[in-house]
């Protein structure tokens, strides 16, 4: 019983210590634009050896784009290219937009970021602040891409800071009512339970996706995508389906 009990001393303190390295790390992405520099440079590198199709959709953002590998497979067959780092925040993906989003002259962007900078202590406005940036960018540089916006994820680790994700969320409804070339697609809420608390689509840290949560964006995400641009599409513009 003593031997059980220092091992799981031992297994407590080592999680104590991941958790701190987590917060530790995220604070200093918090305050650096440039602080996934490692991982532009290896899309960069990816890039130059096998570079994407012009015309495709692009996802971008945190972490949970990141960790999509069922992506290609997912939206097919839509073809997209994942650009996804780290535990990004809006700088960073403003900061990185013209090396791994701009050149590649997608049709779409899809993104999805801002949990991270809510989970940092930056306010909600601040993350609009950033997405109304990167909206003007995309508009100036790609002025013929859409630009999907999915909504928070209301993940159990961070479900304290729901209300200003909350608030995140009305912002980017309010900036697609606005704009005939972005879209806002609710994705978080479907990953709720019954209850209205965070549904089990989570893994074991409590903040990513496990397949049943992908899944759950997937059913969301693809029929409006293919509705824009499948083979069956119209005009291929987001502002031209209903919000």
């Amino acid at each position: 019983m003593k031997r059980v009990l220092v091992v799981v001393g031992i297994g407590v303190a080592l999680l104590g210590l991941a958790v701190l390295a987590f917060f530790v790390w995220q604070g200093r992405a918090a305050s650096d634009p440039a602080f996934f520099e490692s991982e532009i440079r290896a899309f960069e590198a990816a890039d130059a050896t096998a570079p994407p199709e012009p015309g495709g959709i692009l996802f971008v953002g945190s972490s949970s784009i990141r960790f999509w590998d069922t992506l290609a497979e997912d939206m097919a067959p839509l073809p997209v290219v994942r650009r996804g780092f780290g535990g990004a925040h809006m700088e960073h993906v403003l900061h990185n937009a013209r090396r791994i989003v701009i050149p590649y002259a997608p049709r779409a962007v899809v993104v999805f970021v801002g949990g991270n900078d809510i989970g940092a202590g930056k306010s909600a406005e601040h993350v609009l602040r950033g997405f109304r940036e990167f909206v003007d960018l995309l508009h100036a540089e790609l002025p013929e891409a859409d630009v999907w916006l999915l909504s928070m994820k209301p993940s159990k680790l961070r479900w304290g800071s729901w209300s200003e994700m909350a608030r995140v969320d009305e912002g980017l409804r309010a900036l697609a009512e606005a704009d005939p070339r972005v879209r806002f697609v609710e994705t978080g809420r479907t990953l709720l339970g019954p209850d209205g608390e965070p549904d089990d689509v989570y893994v074991f840290d409590g903040l990513h996706l496990n397949a049943e949560g992908y899944r759950r964006w997937t059913a969301v995400l693809r029929p409006l995508l293919m509705a824009a641009y499948g083979p069956d599409a119209g005009s291929g513009h987001a502002g031209s389906f209903s919000r």
